[in-house]
């Protein structure tokens, strides 16, 4: 008998999502395998997981959609099409994985089909509603204490009327014949392509927290019935993770004016820069050097910037931002206006989508000590004084506006005594404990501790002018540098941005270790320092991503102080 001409190997599409609404929230996954050919639906699969992350969500359908594809048949090569720019560029190779709830799904997610057989593609949202509908399928059966039918499911129609309605060039049907945005093939874990290592575990950047449940379907416009292959799973728990988007306050800082020289102003919720003035509405961003406008153009423009107008631009790089003109934003009242403060924060307005959510560092200068409105050098050097009963009180309403805002998920402050009880009120108030960090103590100021900044001069006028024109000189008597600081603050910063990876942080801290935060985060030269104004118990912000990227996103608020 002759032999059999070998068959040949099939080909499949797999199109995967998941989302969770709250992050981590109830979550679920779709994923769907596509003849690449004809674009036939050959399977779909959904499940609710239960209380886990975006991310976490995502791996799930990423597992459903390559075991589906593997059942059709285990010989087959795979292109795998996602809008999680995470997990696409983690399965490929190029990052680095670290969260422990997505190591074991990364693992098994390359393992379904031997290496070489899988690539990846990232595609935008818009070209994933297939999936995106049966995740909102499963999170909706989910609510409802059932499990995801796929006889009852009719993503497929709803995907495929998205389709029809959506403007030329921007539908999902363009996905079933291979345009590629960025495909490659499957690696292993640390490749060498130069990117970070994201731990995920939250909200993409630039995204929503419910990804995938943002485009909920109307339940009164889906059609009836549709073909579906498989469903899995019921509603359960899935594996824990930690990150909810980072948070913070907004509203008009004070001017700078500089301790030791002249100071820009550099006031505003969501811009940084050299100058201007200006608050910010809800999901407006921006960085860069300095600009004038109305439309949230620039690092702090001038006007009022509205709600929902992201801003573009390279982090810490000075370089122009630009958004969308804002819209008007009605009276609120003042808890309202926390919780938009909140979002403003939390709401990344510019950084490629998917890299999980940012670490994000509320910065919170202590309350007044008796030194501080004498204007006296007060380091880490000197007699280590107490907070004031202006500063006590100055806490304790800061405490309250964080509290009102609810996002704050750790405390950490430093070591001294007016750091670590500004930080026990706030934390009191927020039912937290409070982590010390050394790094975050202030500069040793030497022999000027105690001293106002004449009477520097006049004892030691030398030494004064060294350390006014180099960030390399230190304090008379042996104390620390401004680049001994900044060495100090950056491993302080990399080592909490490992602990903190997706969470947002209360760092309760001073003067020169907050504008340094500030400094580094806009790769701003040292003497920025001296034309930033930080007033006691000011909140500042600043975001830190995946890729190192890192977002100014509020400098020297004190709405909650007056």
């Amino acid at each position: 008998m002759a032999d059999q001409a070998p068959r040949p190997a099939r080909e499949f599409v797999v199109e995967a999502d998941g989302g969770s609404r709250g992050n981590p929230g109830p979550a679920g996954y779709g994923a769907v395998v596509l003849d690449p050919v004809t674009g036939e639906a050959l399977v779909e699969a959904a499940e609710y997981l239960g209380v886990v992350t975006n991310n976490v969500a995502e791996y799930r359908g990423l597992l459903a959609g390559l075991h589906a594809a593997a059942e059709l048949d285990p010989d087959a090569t795979v292109h795998v099409r996602m809008d999680s720019k995470l997990v696409v560029e983690q399965m490929s190779g190029r990052w680095k994985i670290k969260h422990p709830d997505m190591k074991p799904l990364a693992a098994e997610a390359a393992r379904v089909f031997p290496p070489g057989r899988v690539t990846y593609e990232w595609i935008p949202r818009a070209s994933n509603k297939h999936a995106d509908r049966l995740a909102n399928e499963a999170m909706d059966a989910g609510a409802r204490g059932e499990a995801w039918s796929p006889s009852d499911s009719t993503a497929e129609l709803d995907a495929a009327a998205a389709d029809r309605a959506a403007p030329a060039g921007r539908t999902a049907g363009s996905r079933r014949t291979g345009a590629a945005s960025a495909v490659a093939p499957a690696g292993t874990e640390g490749g060498d392509g130069g990117e970070p290592a994201p731990d995920g575990g939250g909200a993409a950047a630039g995204e929503p927290l419910a990804r995938a449940g943002r485009d909920r379907v109307d339940a009164a416009s889906l059609g009836a019935g549709t073909r579906a292959a498989t469903g899995t799973g019921t509603p359960g728990t899935g594996a824990p993770a930690t990150g909810t988007p980072a948070t913070g306050t907004s509203g008009a800082g004070a001017s700078a004016t500089g301790t030791s020289g002249t100071g820009a102003s550099a006031t505003g919720t969501s811009g940084t820069g050299a100058s201007g003035t200006g608050t910010s509405g809800a999901g407006a961003s921006a960085t860069g050097a300095s600009a004038t406008g109305t439309s949230g153009t620039g690092a702090s423009a001038t006007g009022t910037s509205g709600a929902g107008a992201p801003a573009t631009g390279a982090p810490g790089t000075g370089a122009p931002a630009t958004g969308a003109p804002g819209l008007g934003v009605a009276a609120e009242t003042s808890g309202e206006a926390d919780v938009r403060a909140a979002k403003v924060v939390a709401s990344p307005g510019w950084g490629p989508p998917d890299m999980g959510a940012p670490a994000t560092f509320v910065l919170l200068r202590h309350g007044e000590t008796p030194l501080t409105p004498q204007k006296r050098f007060s380091g880490s050097g000197g007699s280590d004084p107490s907070l004031s009963p202006v500063g006590r009180e100055q806490a304790e309403r800061v405490a309250a506006s964080l509290a009102r805002r609810g996002t704050i998920e750790a405390v950490v402050a430093s070591p001294l005594a007016r750091t670590r009880e500004t930080a026990g009120i706030v934390a009191a108030r927020l039912g937290l404990e409070v982590a010390i960090e050394e790094g975050l103590r202030e500069t040793d100021f030497g022999a000027w501790e105690g001293l106002t900044f004449g009477e520097v001069r006049e004892r030691h006028p030398a030494d004064l002018d060294a350390w006014l024109a180099s960030p390399d000189a230190e304090p008379t008597g042996g104390g620390e540098s401004f680049a001994a600081t900044g060495t100090r603050i950056a491993a302080t910063r990399d080592r909490l941005v490992a602990a903190y990876a997706g969470r947002t942080v209360l760092l309760v801290s001073h003067v020169t270790p907050i504008k340094t935060f500030v400094r580094l985060a806009l790769g701003a030269p040292p003497e920025s320092l001296f034309r930033m104004e930080l007033s006691a118990a000011s909140l500042s912000a600043v975001a830190y991503y995946a890729d190192g990227g890192a977002s100014v996103r509020l400098f020297n608020e004190t709405s909650h102080l007056r």
